[in-house]
């Protein structure tokens, strides 16, 4: 099977018709889906035993939330997760998320130096696949110690600061070992060689034989599917 990678403009239609009236999804049903996708990676890859604790890297839009989200369900999974949102929104929906953390007792932290040295695994859920422009601060210097960082990082759908069809030009974000690409992968991840999962069991078939989109057979009862094998460089 070959895979098809999005472009930004692709994406963002796909996105955009998912929530339409024709495609019936709320914005908080798709970011539920996506943050127990990747939460399940995780839990997949990353055994309770030796990675328990879990920093979560959170950016002010919807990948953002799909980190609170996935906070959410690792907790109850039995994870630590620990929450770094230096950027929160002020939107009702992730207002409800954040209070649906501390209802868990997750903690939010604004040392990411602290919670660098005192976890096992950073989730990067700072920019997702609607991201333009130049990296402002606080998040120029987040992905700088992200960048610098030994731990092991997973990031959702895009990893941040790549570019979302060109990939990580010039070198300037950071490589994490897994990924968890959200609906379809993105043309910026064709040669991603780490880990790779797709998560996504919300798009009908006839949506999927519309765009094209060549969706793997997810197993079983499963929210993910594991594409490392059909995604190593190519396109």
């Amino acid at each position: 099977m070959s895979l098809k990678y999005l472009s930004q403009k692709i994406a963002q239609t796909i996105d955009e018709e998912l929530m339409s009236q024709a495609g019936g999804f709320s914005v908080d049903q798709l970011m539920e889906l996506a943050g127990l996708s990747v939460a399940q990676a995780i839990a997949k890859v990353y055994d309770k035993s030796s990675h328990s604790r879990v920093l979560i890297c959170c950016g002010p839009g919807n990948n953002g939330g799909d980190g609170l989200v996935a906070a959410r369900h690792l907790s109850h999974f039995g994870y630590k997760p620990n929450i770094f949102y230096p950027k929160k929104s002020t939107k009702e929906l992730f207002q409800r998320l954040v209070t649906q953390c501390k209802n868990l007792k997750i903690p939010f932290s604004i040392n990411l130096d602290e919670q660098l040295l005192n976890n096992d695994l950073v989730v990067d859920a700072i920019f997702g696949f609607s991201f333009t422009g130049q990296i402002r601060t606080p998040f120029d210097e987040v992905i700088r110690k992200l960048k610098e960082t030994k731990l092991p990082i997973a990031s959702v759908d895009i990893p941040s600061a790549w570019d979302v069809e060109k990939g990580n030009i010039d070198n300037c974000g950071f490589t994490p070992s897994m990924l968890i690409s959200l609906t379809a992968p993105k043309l910026g991840v064709n040669q991603f060689t780490g880990k790779h999962f797709l998560g996504g069991r919300f798009v009908s078939p006839e949506f999927a034989k519309k765009y094209e989109l060549n969706l793997p057979q997810y197993p079983g009862i499963e929210q993910i599917v594991d594409i490392t094998d059909l995604s190593k460089g190519k396109l």
